[in-house]
């Protein structure tokens, strides 16, 4: 081992920024105060609180490297920052504060700024790409012009309207402070935000984001971070309390010139001969390494059984006869989850995980259902899903990406969905959805169901319409999925006798007797979640001690009595 630990010395590092705040001090020169900013008892109050219509900016001074044109190169980076809003117990506030990378040399707040535009955006330029700036904002202020009419974090590239977000309220969280995490890595092209707060967390509130988006195409080599925040009609104070940055980036000096030594960590400059020489004893250990895996891989794959091999061969022939989704390896899967790590996990379900993935050569987020292994109804769904899922075509509905039968193992790959699953905004304490959004879903899921029972040469029963099955794109856009129950079912024919399977609650009463599958039978169960929509309860929930049936039998004694203006939430009065 010590001849690799002292190759590793002979390695350079790459050109590094870094610096760490946990505090602000008022003679500092490397952060840059403009505006109303300025550094108060160690933290930055980045505007007058009861001052209207005003930006303040805390920048850092230096310009940090973000790719490298001949080279190729990219950066990653990181960076962590806590900051508070104190809406001052008042109902109305706005407008947000912001992070922001914009090109080298962008250090002047615009005129005409403030409110709406955070500081960073003029009137004529809302919506225009030759701002070039990316940035993600905690907006407090609902502005439907050109953004969700939610208080929300959100990414936005080159644009006041975000590229993705979530509903976040700043009332809610008024004088605490939140840690946010931001990374970006520049092979998958993920641009990650999550934050926490350190007394108001609330385990029901979505906590991140995140974005692809490849930099050069958006921001030159050289870049300007630092953080604005401003108000508008309204006011609430913003306050920065600690920055860190840190990124890890090999580049050409800015005007042309090359380094002509190699810096190490150890603090040392070495010929270059010595730098080759270490480089080619390393491939020397790669190579006896990389052949001894081989090796070993290749004979422990004799090892698999005849049986398996060819139940494998058989259930992968069933599933290639369908046409449009892609077959991946068991590996490219792996290797898109980070092993199927459990910070990729996006969630727990009756058969198996589902998980993050990036996909490099399709350059795209993936979410990858990895069926439990043992699971034979789980196995079951698995190929029902891809059969029948992989025909169909529409907006509506999540897109198939591929499969994998490897190993003994079942994996199902679907587009992502950054705004998660319907019940994660429906129940809880989280801000109620608006009813344009809740009106879009409502339309959305209709439109899918239209498609699956009569747009199609057979008729597509789904059997598990519920909330958890119908996914929001960015836009919150209605994507069903999980079609692991559906049946296909002749027009002519009618109800076909399929065997109770479903959600409780969901499943329309003439079914659970019968056990006969419907276009009736899904529109049932859509009429249940159009109750949930409305009115922000789940199936199951008892509306009081008193009562012990669950949401459609109360709202039918409500409707029989005259009285159902009291069925939704108490939240969701204000909406």
């Amino acid at each position: 081992m010590l001849p690799l630990y002292f190759l590793f010395l002979f390695l350079p590092t790459a050109f590094s920024v870094y610096f760490q705040k946990t505090s602000f001090d008022p003679n500092a020169t490397d952060i840059v105060c403009m505006g109303d900013a300025v550094p108060s008892y160690g933290a930055i109050e980045m505007n007058m609180p009861k001052n209207r219509s005003r930006v303040g900016w805390a920048i850092y001074a230096e310009k940090v490297p973000l790719w490298e044109k001949d080279a190729g190169e990219f950066t990653d980076f990181s960076t962590y920052f806590s900051f508070s809003i104190d809406t001052q117990g008042s109902t109305h506030y706005g407008d947000g504060l912001v992070f922001f990378i914009a090109p080298a040399g962008f250090e002047n707040i615009p005129p005409n700024s403030a409110g709406g535009y955070l500081g960073l955006f003029k009137t004529t330029t809302v919506d225009s790409h030759g701002d070039q700036i990316v940035i993600v904002e905690f907006y407090s202020l609902e502005n439907p012009e050109w953004d969700p009419s939610v208080e929300h974090v959100g990414i936005n590239s080159n644009s006041l309207a975000s590229a993705t977000f979530t509903p976040w309220n700043a009332s809610l969280h008024s004088g605490d402070i939140a840690d946010v995490s931001i990374t970006y890595n520049a092979s998958t092209k993920n641009l990650s935000v999550s934050w926490k707060y350190q007394k108001t967390s609330n385990t029901d509130e979505n906590t991140s984001l995140f974005y692809e988006i490849g930099l050069s195409k958006v921001l030159p080599q050289w870049a300007t971070v630092g953080f604005s925040a401003a108000t508008g009609g309204r006011v609430e104070r913003h306050s920065l309390r600690s920055w860190e940055f840190n990124s890890s980036f090999e580049m050409k000096d800015p005007y042309g010139k090359n380094a002509e030594k190699k810096v190490f960590p150890v603090g040392v400059t070495v010929p270059g001969g010595v730098l080759i020489a270490g480089a080619v004893f390393f491939l020397i250990i790669a190579g006896v390494v990389i052949t001894f895996i081989i090796s070993w891989t290749w004979k422990r794959k004799k090892t698999i059984t005849t049986a398996e091999t060819v139940n494998t061969t058989a259930t992968n022939d069933d599933l290639i006869r369908g046409a449009g989704p892609r077959r991946f390896s068991y590996e490219d899967l792996a290797t898109a989850t980070n092993n199927f790590s459990n910070d990729r996990k996006l969630g727990q379900g009756g058969f198996g995980a589902v998980y993050r993935g990036y996909l490099s050569d399709l350059d795209i987020v993936v979410a990858v259902k990895k069926i439990a292994k043992g699971s034979r109804q789980g196995r079951k769904e698995y190929i029902t899903e891809v059969k029948i899922f992989s025909r169909l075509r529409h907006r509506n509905l999540v897109k198939l990406i591929g499969w994998c039968h490897d190993r003994s193992e079942f994996l199902i790959v679907y587009e992502f969905m950054p705004n998660s699953s319907l019940d994660f905004h429906l129940f809880g304490k989280r801000r109620p959805l608006p009813w344009a959004v809740r009106y879009k879903v409502a339309t959305g899921l209709a439109y899918a169901l239209l498609y699956l029972h009569d747009e199609l040469e057979q008729c597509v029963v789904h059997r598990d319409i519920k909330a958890s099955n119908i996914m929001l794109d960015s836009s919150f856009n209605v994507k069903l999925g999980d079609f692991g129950l559906a049946r296909l079912v002749n027009h002519e024919l009618g109800p076909q006798t399929t065997g109770v399977a479903g959600t409780f609650g969901y499943m329309a009463p003439e079914y659970v007797v019968t056990g006969r599958a419907s276009k009736e039978s899904d529109v049932y169960s859509y009429g249940v979640v159009a109750l949930e929509i409305a009115t922000g309860r789940k199936v199951t929930d008892l509306p009081d001690n008193t009562f012990e049936m669950g949401l459609v039998e109360w709202i039918w004694k409500l409707y029989d009595s005259g009285s159902l203006s009291g069925v939704g939430r108490v939240d969701m009065e204000t909406l």
